[in-house]
């Protein structure tokens, strides 16, 4: 017979504890623990064990040498969207336990959707704890995708009747939205709690691994940004996806926070339209305004985000400032940082922007951490105060130090060539990235500086 306890979780890490606390020791958040019944119970199966096997005991897995464990190159699924194979790192890896997170409304069900929808010739299950069958084929038929086969559609949210399905469908290919409606016979306490998500997720885990089929599975994220559940639930799955982007814009970044397959710094950017999403092949195309002359206070840098190189553009506007402190705002960069650009540029040479506002915008709704930009923020602050446009075929790459110098960036290579394939005429970079560099096959002028001297005389006189 079962024993049931209960126990005390904090909602906001999931630190466990057998009795209440008024602050949790682990996150440090006050009044954040509830009382949770835990059912624990050594002799029953999991859910999905019970219906997946055939009663026979499971051999112990022994230790193996690592020189004689035989490797084998994954052979991934690759699906039509390539925004989405590059977050991954080349696709969908079998066996994989994928999360993907992100604000209400941002566009979360609607990706997964749309890639249960699109992979061609793989069976798919679309699991949902929180809309209708109708729902789902009104939103299918918005995405003009409706008519494959192979898509699955499963309104659940006890694993026990999931995991039947699944023994019944045979899927290739399952998502989850999303893991806070799911509940597990396992665990007596309400879906959505924190051992709930945990319990849920573990079972999930074992079936990824000992089945060898990928599971998408969608998280709720806190008013804070960050996924609702205990903390753990990002250390057990294999990928971490962010999907970004301000409602009030269409472009929508879909970000890899981790990722055991490939790099934890890629991106994708898509169109939200009437249709769906639309993967975005060329960013820097749209982040970059057209206009018919140029404009002061507006420069274009070259930037990485993971791997990816951008061109991306930076606008500054410096006025008189109408009160007694002067404002500092910006929107996509860090505002210390912009703080430490502009003292540099008051201590150093003689700028006197403390009587002035400043504020400063990167265009495309981007959130930009590359210190790279640093160049190009500085070009267009001093444009705006002097009111003297930069040319529009001039790009930036580097990063300033607090005496002035201008440092190297890596992958400099990288952001050469981007700036040459978008038709850029010159790009501005630091002398210490020209080591090793060779110029002569770019058809593009490379303006080594050391200093940000050399950039004021080249460009304002």
């Amino acid at each position: 017979m079962a024993k049931t306890k209960s126990a005390y979780f904090c909602q906001n890490c999931g630190y466990e504890s057998p009795k209440w606390m008024g602050q949790c020791p682990s996150c440090k958040q006050w009044n954040s623990f509830v009382e949770e019944v835990v059912e624990k119970s050594s002799s029953k199966v999991p859910e999905w064990r019970s219906t997946t096997t055939t009663g026979n005991a499971k051999r112990a897995n022994k230790a193996a040498i690592i020189h004689e464990i035989v490797y084998q190159d994954e052979s991934r699924i690759l699906t039509p969207d390539q925004e989405f194979n590059r977050v991954l790192g080349g696709g969908i890896v079998p066996g994989s336990l994928v999360l993907i997170g992100g604000e209400p409304g941002i566009g979360k069900s609607t990706l997964m959707l749309q890639l249960a929808l699109s992979i061609p010739q793989v069976k798919t299950l679309y699991i949902s704890g929180e809309e209708s069958e109708q729902q789902i084929k009104m939103r299918a038929e918005r995405l003009s995708q409706s008519s494959k086969a192979n898509c699955y559609i499963l309104t659940e949210t006890s694993t026990q009747n999931i995991f039947k399905q699944i023994e019944t469908v045979q899927p290739n290919v399952i998502v989850i939205d999303s893991i806070q409606t799911l509940h597990s016979s396992q665990i007596e306490s309400a879906p959505g709690s924190v051992s709930q998500v945990r319990e849920c997720t573990a079972e999930l885990l074992r079936f990824a691994k000992e089945t060898s089929t990928p599971v998408f599975i969608v998280g709720h994220i806190t008013k804070d940004g960050s996924i609702a559940g205990p903390k753990v639930l990002e250390h057990m799955v294999d990928t971490v996806l962010q999907f970004e982007g301000d409602r009030h814009h269409v472009y929508r970044i879909l970000r890899a926070v981790k990722n055991r397959f490939g790099s934890a710094s890629e991106l994708g950017i898509y169109e939200m339209q009437g249709s769906g999403l639309r993967e975005v092949s060329n960013p820097s195309e749209i982040m970059i305004s057209q206009r018919d002359e140029p404009v002061s206070g507006v420069s274009i840098a070259a930037m990485l985000e993971g791997m990816r190189p951008m061109m991306i553009e930076v606008q500054a506007l410096v006025s008189n400032s109408a009160f007694g402190t002067a404002q500092r705002s910006s929107t996509g960069y860090d505002t210390k940082r912009l703080n430490m650009l502009l003292a540099v540029l008051e201590k150093r040479f003689g700028f006197r922007l403390s009587a002035q506002d400043v504020f400063l915008n990167i265009a495309g709704g981007l959130r930009v951490e590359d210190p790279a930009i640093d160049l190009a923020v500085i070009v267009a602050i001093i444009s705006s105060q002097q009111d003297i446009p930069i040319r529009s075929n001039l790009t930036f790459a580097g990063e300033v130090g607090l005496s002035g110098e201008i440092r190297a960036v890596n992958r400099i290579e990288q952001r050469i060539q981007e700036a040459e394939k978008l038709g850029f005429d010159g790009i501005f970079i630091s002398k210490f990235n020209t080591k090793g560099l060779d110029a002569k096959k770019y058809n593009i002028a490379i303006r080594p500086v050391a200093k940000l001297e050399d950039i004021f005389s080249a460009l304002f006189g």
